[in-house]
């Protein structure tokens, strides 16, 4: 091979490689967590690096069962769960972003379970209504809470700072389930995890454009 294409071969190995985000473990809980929050989560979560190799976020999700429901929605996946179920929390370092490319600041936040609505306002953006929205962690201290959808905007709104609240996609994964962090489609960032055994996905970096 000539050295200049041995060089482009470098150049797009190197170029490739700078675009991957990776996972890694992540032990200590977020101190800013109240106590009974932090006593229901998992001791280990897990932190996403940027291609620049900085911390994107970190996110813990819980061990114990969230509440329950008799009453199951139409279009959701993760049935059984109670609306508004705390389901986790994440730490952005420095700022992200959310499922509709929204800027997060800095901060602590937890996440919890939402549909979204049925009023055709929403077309085309999941195939699924389950969504992660995400809360100031130092309001929210009770993690057998499930505040109802109007509730629960309003404070996912203090997130976003916008007229739309703070989300992230998510959904059960009932096949195919694989352990970890990586690309799905042409930009999104999967992390495929488990809460109290139940198998997730969450989209955690990527742009609905829907």
């Amino acid at each position: 091979m000539r050295l200049v294409e041995f060089a482009s071969c470098a150049l797009l190995a190197s170029s490739v490689l700078f675009g991957q985000y990776k996972a890694e473990t992540v032990a200590a809980l977020p101190s800013e967590l109240p106590a009974a929050v932090a006593g229901v989560l998992q001791k280990e979560g897990v932190k996403i690096i940027a291609p620049n190799g900085q911390v994107y976020c970190e996110i813990w999700f819980r061990s114990t069962t969230p509440p329950s429901t008799g009453a199951n929605e139409d279009s959701v996946t993760l049935t059984g769960v109670a609306h508004g179920s705390l389901l986790g929390v994440i730490r952005f370092p420095g700022k992200g972003a959310d499922r509709r490319g929204q800027p997060i600041n800095p901060g602590v936040y937890t996440l919890r379970l939402s549909f979204f609505p049925q009023n055709g306002d929403h077309q085309g953006v999941a195939p699924q209504r389950d969504f992660l929205l995400l809360s100031p962690a130092d309001g929210d201290t009770d993690p057998a809470a499930t505040p109802n959808f109007d509730a629960l905007v309003a404070s996912s709104k203090k997130v976003s700072g916008a007229p739309h609240p703070a989300v992230l996609g998510m959904w059960k994964v009932d096949s195919n389930f694989k352990p970890g962090f990586d690309k799905m489609g042409d930009n999104d960032w999967v992390l495929q995890t488990k809460v109290a055994g139940t198998p997730i996905a969450v989209i955690l970096i990527g742009k609905a454009e829907g």
